[in-house]
């Protein structure tokens, strides 16, 4: 029987995060009592932030520019900037997090010298997420957008999304033209937030009996036969690189955050935003999480940051952000993917892709290079397969995936790899690390050791001891 459903707006509606990481949100009481219990859809609310006063004062002052919004936004009164029309959701199942994407768009610009300084700044797309804490919008700068900018830190707490103390990031100074604004704090945010609440179904009424003619089984519901579809939620299940990994947790660590987690000897990426077309068998889909390997024996200090897939047909590409000793990139096509075995059919309102073959591209091989050896890698050696899922139904469950292995073969409706390797212990702070560790046959220790540009001959020698002692052994 299909669900009755109503909506309720919820005016204003309540939200609390808990400090430091542990996330409660709680929401007013159904009409039935006790707080909801499925994914409620917002509906309706508006984002107030002005990003930062002396930022706007500076831009229509000494710049002698102008602030402009569109696509919705409006100016209030006091100058601060209201962006409109959020669509998102509040999972009470996922974490109890709100996520929560507003319409509008701000621009700040000055003319040229003499004039003014020179200077043309977009934000648009912001987000709010309670689970991670951050407002992230798109910034278009000299003519080119980067999606998904952290720009500052929420202090999401209370009741009531009124007021909330902001800092600007790193990322806000750079586009902001001013390193000083780093670790600032930003204009307050207010968040006002409606939703859809679903109600219980009636009880059912028992059914005739129908002795001569049996009930008709339902059909399984099936993927429309075309048009672009909104991915609602989503999970990746990866790990890089297999022998990477095992050589870092030799002596080093692995620390997941920003949204993502361990899983096994793997990690999960938290979703972030895409969509799918059946038809054309197109797929994009980015995630929220990053990955830092550190060795400091071996000078080793990398960042794996929100992998973002783009797949057409039988190929795709994997996207990420990296950081490494030459600084950090944005959007690096990393690896190239084998869909061969894909067809973008949805099950119960669910594409569940298991283990798809992966290998770097010449930009990712790269991230590994350094000014001595250049990388240990090279464009086609294959890296650590990619399991994920993507719902386009609020209603769909996605598959609960496993990450103690990597290998495999890829498919629609799988969630487990394959092979294995040796298991990692968790450490403080949720990195993860173990002891010394085969670096791989696969892996030159020359190119190892000089990842970074910098290594230590105590280094050195403790991985030539270790290589001679695995020699005699074997």
């Amino acid at each position: 029987m299909s669900s009755i459903r109503r909506p309720i707006s919820l005016a204003a509606a309540v939200l609390t995060a808990a400090a430091l990481g542990t996330t409660a949100l709680v929401l007013p009481a159904q009409a039935a009592g006790g707080p909801p219990t499925q994914p409620m859809e917002i509906i309706g609310g508006s984002l107030d932030w002005g990003v930062l006063a002396s930022y706007r004062a500076y831009v229509t002052g000494m710049a002698k520019g102008t602030i402009t919004v569109a696509d919705g936004a409006k100016q209030n009164e006091d100058g601060t900037l209201r962006f409109v029309e959020p669509t998102g959701q509040y999972d009470p199942a996922g974490g109890h997090v709100v996520k929560a994407a507003f319409k509008g768009s701000v621009t700040f610009s000055s003319p040229a010298p003499p004039t003014g300084h020179g200077f043309e700044v977009k934000l648009s797309d912001f987000r709010i997420d309670t689970g991670t804490k951050n407002l992230t919008a798109d910034v278009t700068k000299s003519g080119t957008t980067t999606q998904d900018v952290p720009l500052a830190k929420v202090a999401f707490a209370g009741q009531a999304m009124t007021n909330l103390g902001t800092t600007l990031t790193k990322e806000a100074a750079d586009a902001l033209g001013s390193p000083g604004y780093e670790n600032k704090a930003g204009d307050p945010l207010t968040a006002k937030l409606e939703f859809k609440q679903p109600t219980p179904d009636p009880e059912p009424t028992p059914p005739k009996p129908t002795p001569t003619k049996p009930t008709p089984t339902a059909p399984q519901p099936t993927a429309p036969a075309g048009g672009v579809q909104k991915v609602l939620s989503g999970k990746l299940t990866w790990g890089v690189k297999e022998s990477f990994r095992k050589y870092v947790l030799g002596a080093g660590s692995i620390t997941p955050a920003g949204g993502a987690a361990k899983n096994g000897d793997l990690f999960d990426f938290a979703f972030g935003k895409g969509e799918l077309d059946v038809k054309k068998q197109k797929l994009n889909a980015s995630f929220e999480g990053n990955l830092r390997f550190q060795y400091a024996a071996h000078g080793i200090d990398m960042t794996f940051a929100n992998p973002r897939l783009d797949a057409t047909g039988k190929t795709g590409t994997l996207y990420l952000d990296v950081k490494n000793a030459s600084g950090s990139k944005t959007a690096v096509p990393f690896a190239t993917l084998d869909l061969s075995k894909t067809d973008y059919k949805t099950k119960n309102g669910v594409l569940a892709l298991n283990a798809v073959p992966a290998a770097f591209t010449a930009e990712g091989a790269a991230t590994f290079a350094n000014d001595t050896t250049g990388s240990m890698y090279k464009a086609g050696d294959a890296i650590d397969p990619l399991t994920l899922s993507v719902a386009v139904d609020k209603d769909a469950t996605l598959p609960t995936t496993t990450g103690g292995t990597t290998g495999g073969t890829s498919g629609t409706g799988g969630t487990t790899g394959g092979t294995g390797g040796t298991g990692a212990s968790v450490g403080g702070g949720g990195s993860v690390g173990g002891n010394l560790a085969n670096t791989g046959a696969e892996i030159p220790a020359t190119a190892l050791l000089t990842t970074s540009g910098v290594v230590t001959a105590a280094g050195a020698g403790a991985l030539f001891l270790a290589r001679r002692r695995r020699t005699a052994q074997a």
